[in-house]
């Protein structure tokens, strides 16, 4: 209510678009009633303002809170706007730090909120303006300006973890510590500058440990152990893999690092598979499967990328590169898995090969073999991504070609 109500008089003299979303989580008897408040409170200040209701399918053992914050956040993430304002203040600050360190987070768990973040879409920002604002100072601003609200009844609730820190841990440290909240305010600053640092050291392992997208083991191996870990964590945050604890992590980094090299190294993390095949981690989607029909019928006329087990096939039109169109679409175009037998000839100076040595000499994971598109013209096959295009359907200079590339989802 506070942060509303400042935007609308700072909207009087600095003329900005406003407009307001309430996130209905559904869980209290009296959600509906608190849709309605906020309805009458916009409609009376002449802001635009909508309702989104969101299921929560709770997992046994999931935090109730924790389901809502996402839910929230991923209808924020939605909206056609460059910056939302939240009305955290220097309160939740200190609770959130509190909390975090309860879960034994890392410097960037301990970083708490910002008052500028990223976190939505790439053009989206979050703005938290009351940051530095404790919880009485919004409450007497509130007071003097005869603002009116609803109170959640689950605010009060102390089996939430949040509310048990607010109603009981709190108070205490503030008999013994008045200052205790710009304390942590600044604790969390500087926890932030150290993950920021983090990462930056990660950016530059990562620059020389990376090779086709996938990580190299002995890179991992000539790094301190912490410097490994460090590594590690921010490679699978930047594939978007959900982080793992710091003990799944450090098992992770030994099953990399120590199993023999002709181990079978598969670890399960989410939805996702975690393989090492000749000295590389690769990383792959559990719910991956190649299409059900045998082959796939191409269309020369729209050209369409076509999404494909792991990834997609991607066609771009070119002149004196790529696969010929004219000896391509000579006979009718397909798109097939592998079936035993085939042959290709990528190299005009020597003689055709079978695929099954073509893909080993790649060094193409046996996994990704079976999955693999291969594109024919007729019955000859024409194109394997890894491996290259037939000498017979290689376009040449002036022709009108396509390449295609293979593209993975991870």
């Amino acid at each position: 209510m506070a942060l509303l109500d400042i935007l609308v008089q700072l909207r009087t003299s600095l003329h900005f678009p406003l407009s307001a979303v309430h996130v209905n989580h559904q869980i209290s008897s009296n959600s509906a009633d608190w849709a309605e408040f906020c309805t009458r409170l916009c409609a009376g200040h002449h802001i635009p303002f909508q309702v989104i209701k969101v299921d929560l399918k709770r997992v046994p053992g999931e935090s109730l809170e924790a389901l809502a914050r996402d839910a929230r956040y991923r209808v924020f993430a939605e909206q056609q706007t460059d910056f939302i304002l939240l009305a955290q203040h220097l309160d939740d600050q200190a609770e959130t730090l509190l909390l975090q360190l309860l879960r034994g987070a890392g410097a960037k768990g301990l970083s708490a909120m910002g008052a500028m973040s990223e976190e939505g879409t790439e053009t989206l920002r979050y703005l938290r303006p009351l940051l530095d604002v404790p919880r009485g100072v919004i409450l007497d601003y509130a007071a003097l300006r005869g603002l009116h609200w609803v109170e959640d009844e689950s605010n009060a609730d102390i089996s939430y973890d949040r509310n048990y820190l607010r109603h009981r841990v709190m108070p205490e440290l503030e008999k013994r510590f008045p200052g205790y909240r710009v304390t942590f305010a600044r604790a969390s600053r500087n926890l932030a500058e150290s993950a920021q640092l983090s990462d930056d050291l990660a950016r530059l392992d990562l620059a020389t440990a990376v090779v086709n997208g996938n990580l190299r083991v002995d890179a991992l191996r000539n790094l301190s152990g912490a410097r490994a870990r460090n590594l590690l964590r921010y490679w699978l945050a930047e594939l978007g893999i959900p982080m793992p604890s710091a003990g799944r992590l450090e098992n992770l980094l030994q099953q990399l690092c120590s199993a023999r090299d002709d181990a079978q190294v598969h670890i399960s993390m989410g939805d996702t598979v975690i393989r090492r095949y000749r000295g590389e981690v690769h990383l792959e989607k559990k719910t991956l499967a190649p299409l059900l029909e045998p082959a796939l019928i191409w269309s020369l006329q729209d050209m369409p990328d076509l999404p494909w087990s792991g990834g997609g096939l991607v066609f771009e039109r070119t002149t004196g590169q790529g696969l010929s169109l004219a000896r391509l679409t000579a006979a009718p175009v397909t798109i097939r898995l592998r079936q035993g037998g085939e042959r290709l000839r990528p190299d005009c100076l020597r003689p055709t090969r079978s695929l099954k040595n073509l893909l080993r000499e790649a060094g193409m994971p046996p996994w990704q073999r079976q999955r693999l598109p291969l594109l024919f013209s007729g019955e000859s096959l024409a194109f394997v991504p890894g491996v290259g295009i037939d000498c017979e359907f290689r376009a040449q200079e002036g022709e009108s070609g396509v390449i295609v590339k293979l593209e993975r989802a991870i």
